[in-house]
């Protein structure tokens, strides 16, 4: 296997870290020294190699570690994965999609043999060797949608297409930046975003909706969101708000730099070719400030962006409170100098520091 998997947790004693690698992947959100809410998507067609763009569904070094939280946080909490009824079919053509991904992606991991509706999977990251009939309910030991995405890291909320809006039917949510499956199933695309401040006076949802609802198969979309998180947690729900919504009160200055961590969502978007579902999966990535900060120009802009945020972007985004001590550790990485155009690192141009 060409990936070097962590043991690690994202809960309790945290030993979640990146490696150089997995630094210098990281999806860098801001493309300029400014944010506001803006539709963003462009289509999912690759991207610079090794990257997190490049497959359609990234695996890297995080991997066992997600599935394993994934696995406690459904037993802790089974409605984390829910299906209304009429959304089985989407739940194959997302075991589907997600299979031959990785298989082709990835095949020194995974392997996808078919035969007819006779199907073998092999996952071998996680020891798996499995074979069941493709579209039979009886022949996995969970529904289709909960199967697959059992072993693919990031949330995946699947929508059903009626009425011109999309409706939150079916997902698998353990790993969300605070918002609830439970609460949003059955709801439809303005419903679930309500809570959003600023968008929805700037008509940023109804584009989206309309770019949405033409996405054909075969012609996927990606854009990237982003907010902060204190600890490398994966499951900051509503739901479980009372163990990590007090961890908020616990940075200093001497620890800001371990502890508090951007956290950065590559949403991706597809047609789904039986159902004409579409399904919309949210791959979170962490990255704590004293790794980030390793890269000038992610140091610099971070600064600038944090600064000049809307009050109630930064209240929505839950560090409002936790700004003035971000901004003091991000200061001494902001020299003033200009940064280049768009997100990547830039290493080898931007210029050093100047303290």
């Amino acid at each position: 296997m060409t990936i070097q998997f962590n043991d690690e947790t994202f809960r309790d004693d945290y030993t979640f870290r990146n490696s150089d690698w997995a630094i210098r992947r990281f999806p860098f959100p801001f493309h300029e020294d400014s944010y506001m809410y803006s539709v963003n998507m462009e289509q999912h067609r690759g991207g610079p190699a090794g990257s997190v763009f490049e497959k359609r569904f990234d695996v890297d070094e995080h991997y066992i570690s997600e599935m394993r939280d994934r696995a406690l946080v459904l037993a802790e909490d089974p409605l984390r994965c829910q299906s209304l009824p009429h959304m089985n079919l989407a739940g194959w053509d997302l075991l589907e999609l997600i299979m031959v991904s990785k298989s082709e992606d990835y095949p020194d991991l995974f392997e996808l043999h078919r035969k007819g509706d006779k199907w073998r999977w092999v996952n071998k990251p996680l020891g798996m060797d499995d074979t069941f009939t493709f579209m039979d309910d009886a022949s996995l030991p969970y529904g289709p949608m909960e199967y697959i995405t059992r072993q693919a890291q990031g949330d995946f909320a699947v929508l059903d297409q009626r009425e011109n809006n999309l409706w939150m039917d079916a997902g698998m949510v353990t790993t969300q930046a605070d918002w609830s499956l439970d609460f949003d199933i059955g709801m439809n695309f303005f419903e679930w975003h309500a809570p959003v401040p600023l968008a929805h006076e700037m008509g940023v949802f109804k584009r989206a909706l309309k770019f949405l609802l033409n996405i054909q198969q075969g012609g996927p979309a990606r854009r990237l969101n982003w907010t902060m998180t204190v600890n490398p947690l994966l499951d900051t729900s509503p739901e479980n708000y009372h163990k990590w919504g007090v961890q908020k009160t616990t940075l200093t200055p001497e620890n800001i730099g371990r502890k508090q961590h951007l956290r950065v969502e590559l949403q991706t978007f597809y047609r789904l070719p039986r159902s004409n579902a579409l399904v919309f999966p949210i791959r979170c990535y962490l990255i704590a400030l004293d790794d980030l900060v390793t890269m000038p120009k992610w140091g610099r802009r971070l600064h600038r962006v944090i600064r000049d945020l809307p009050d109630e972007l930064a209240t929505y985004k839950g560090f409002i409170n936790n700004r003035p001590l971000i901004l003091d550790y991000l200061a001494q990485y902001d020299d003033g100098k200009p940064t280049s155009p768009g997100i990547w690192p830039d290493p080898d141009r931007e210029p050093p520091l100047e303290k």
